[in-house]
């Protein structure tokens, strides 16, 4: 069969994250003839979203990736002429560091099963059902990443997240550790597992909880779209207009984040945002009301007071805070709540814009400035893929590039060799940051950004409705130390079985993942199988799964940072820390403007009445500012359209 694609294209594009598919969808409407490629066997890069079992097969990829060597592909240097040099790409992802997972979750006791521990625990957060064998420190190494998953296999699908199937094997549920080349298996004695059964479920004081366990996750885990970067959408922010104008919103549904949380004096409380929210509150004095709102309405116009901010613009906003005779309560709630800052990393002008873009946020679609998108965060690039592909754009996943084409004389990329050694040609080649070679990125600084996945068993600030969608951020104990955001999603948004929450923690590295994140998992949640712990922690939800990992934040790299590239290539950067997608969206204009500078970027859609077929009977009318042609499309095998 001919997988061989066109030759010919004005744009090239490689990886499917958003930046680069919002590019991809701008390209292809302003009517270029835009290829569309990604090695991996999934859309978004980092920006995607997958079930359960897709979640634990691009696990043990990253793993296979880092054990493995070079796949072999056709030679490519035969292909270079004399006059021209190949610049290589690289052939792993290496953005993806320090993974760990942690299954605390029971295995249903009526099963002849094998249970083994999932990973090295921490001795406190030990279930006692469990038999631990200590790991070798050589597994913690940057060169051989701590990887635990399940040991079932997933049936091969076009898409991980598509792989929802489970095998009868999955059933049996053997878990193993995998520690460089090394297998531990244990076997629970049936006395340890009859110890999981008491005080957990048999305390009359509290709610009675829904056991929640192993094999019921995987058998849902069709259910499950995990993000691998936790972001909302602010409803006035970047992405909100864009998808608006560009009508790429039709292929996207969204929830609104029902709660603002704010944690305090080791309490997790609800924080009023709007008016009604403030005057509604039982956590604040009437005093505080007032003061609350007379804050808020003049952070809405701060501009227009200079003299109230002038004298503390060298200030950090917590000092700024201080004296405006805020309760420290208020002061909390505005710093880390509203403004979603740290209290060192944020001047007075930095609080006071985030201050005015939450409120501005206000009310358009909810009573909270945030939207989520049904289905995850991975949905969205998706959307631009589909709109691309509709204005006639060429899809290939797992489509790996060779390298970049460079003529000598003119120093400008001329086409792409791929894997099966076709030459493409194009005028534009638009290259997401991890692909480019170690070569290339040699003088390049990266910043870190740590991830933890968990799944719980109730919400961490329990109300009558089951189904808040919440938004958190964890003041640091240290100073100097990053804040933690979290976010929990419910079953309504499509993210997580009923009965169970997806919770999303994400700050900046100063170390692994886990050694940033896990102290913050500790005071918020309880290790499901845990007996030894007292009321207080019983309240708290039940922690069943985690996932730590850290993701490379390519988002502050300059051009001017890699070494020799190509004029007419363009990179796009991975995600970022921050809890929007402003960076993203405006990335992706601004790369648009330089390659096409006379075009609009992403306008709105023609009209269907100006819209005609070519090959229709009649003569259309002589095109006008608002009539598009829409070519009839020649598909080649081994291509994909949305």
């Amino acid at each position: 069969m001919d997988n061989s694609l066109p030759t010919e294209f004005d744009v090239v594009v490689i990886g499917t994250g958003l930046p680069e598919s919002i590019l991809a969808a701008a390209c292809s409407r302003s009517g270029q003839r835009v290829l569309h490629l990604d090695s991996r066997s999934y859309y978004g890069g980092n920006w995607a979203s997958f079930s359960f079992s897709g979640l634990l097969s691009w696990l043990k990829e990253y793993q296979q990736n880092s054990d493995t060597g070079e796949e072999s592909s056709a030679a490519w240097q035969d292909m270079i002429h004399e006059t021209e040099e190949g610049i290589t790409l690289r052939k792993k992802d290496e953005t993806i560091q320090h993974t760990e997972v942690f299954c605390y979750a029971s295995q249903d006791i009526d099963d002849n099963i094998e249970e083994i521990d999932d990973l090295q625990k921490n001795p406190s957060w030990v279930a006692s059902s469990t038999l631990i064998k200590p790991l070798d420190s050589a597994c913690l190494s940057e060169e051989t990443h701590s990887l635990y998953v399940s040991s079932y296999e997933v049936p091969a699908k076009d898409t991980p997240e598509n792989s929802g199937e489970v095998t009868d094997t999955a059933e049996t549920l053997v878990k193993e550790e995998y520690c460089g080349y090394k297998t531990y298996k244990h076997r629970v004695s049936d006395g340890a597992k009859d110890e999981i059964k008491p005080i957990l479920e048999d305390n009359s004081d509290l709610p009675k909880r829904n056991r929640i366990t192993y094999s019921q996750i995987v058998e849902e885990g069709r259910r499950f779209n995990i993000d691998l970067v936790s972001k909302l959408l602010y409803s006035q922010g970047l992405l909100i207009d864009l998808l608006i104008k560009s009508n790429v919103s039709r292929y996207a549904e969204f929830k609104n984040v029902t709660r603002i949380l704010a944690f305090r004096e080791g309490k997790v409380e609800q924080v009023p945002c709007s008016r009604a929210d403030v005057f509604n509150s039982k956590e604040l004095t009437m005093v505080e009301k007032r003061m609350l709102m007379k804050f808020l309405t003049f952070c809405l116009d701060y501009e227009q007071y200079p003299d109230e901010y002038q004298a503390f613009t060298q200030c950090s906003f917590s000092e700024y805070l201080k004296t405006k005779k805020l309760t420290p309560s208020l002061q909390h709630f505005v710093l880390h709540s509203i403004a979603m800052m740290s209290e060192s990393s944020c001047t007075t002008i930095e609080g006071l814009k985030a201050i005015k873009n939450f409120l501005q946020c206000l009310g358009r679609f909810g009573n909270t400035p945030f939207l989520f998108p049904l289905y995850g965060q991975g949905e969205i690039p998706q959307c631009f893929c589909r709109m691309c592909a509709v204005f006639g754009g060429i899809y290939c996943l797992r489509h790996k590039v060779q390298c970049l084409v460079v003529d000598k004389e003119s120093g400008r990329c001329k086409a792409i060799i791929d894997h099966l050694g076709q030459r493409i040609n194009a005028k534009y080649f638009i290259v997401e940051d991890s692909y480019l070679s170690e070569e290339t990125c040699s003088n390049v600084q990266y910043e870190q950004i740590s991830r933890a996945v968990l799944i719980t068993d109730q919400s961490i600030l329990k109300t009558d409705s089951d189904q808040q969608i919440s938004i958190l951020i964890v003041p640091p104990v240290e100073p100097g130390a990053c804040a933690v955001r979290v976010t929990e999603l419910c079953s309504s948004t499509m993210t997580c079985m009923k009965d169970t929450c997806l919770v999303h923690l994400t700050c900046s590295s100063s170390k692994t993942a886990r050694e940033d994140l896990e102290s913050v998992v500790k005071k918020l949640f309880t290790p499901y199988a845990e007996t030894e712990i007292d009321k207080e922690e019983l309240a708290k939800p039940r922690l069943l799964w985690a996932l730590y990992f850290n993701m490379r934040d390519s988002s502050g790299v300059s051009r001017s940072s890699y070494n020799g590239l190509p004029s007419n290539v363009y990179v796009c950067t991975g995600p970022d820390c921050g809890l929007g997608n402003e960076h993203a969206v405006k990335q992706a204009e601004t790369l648009f403007k330089e390659i096409f500078p006379s075009e609009e970027f992403c306008p709105p859609p023609p009209n269907p009445e100006d819209v005609f077929f070519d090959g229709d009977d009649k003569q259309p009318e002589p095109l006008g500012a608002n009539t598009i042609i829409i070519a009839q499309l020649e598909s080649s095998e081994g291509s994909k359209n949305l």
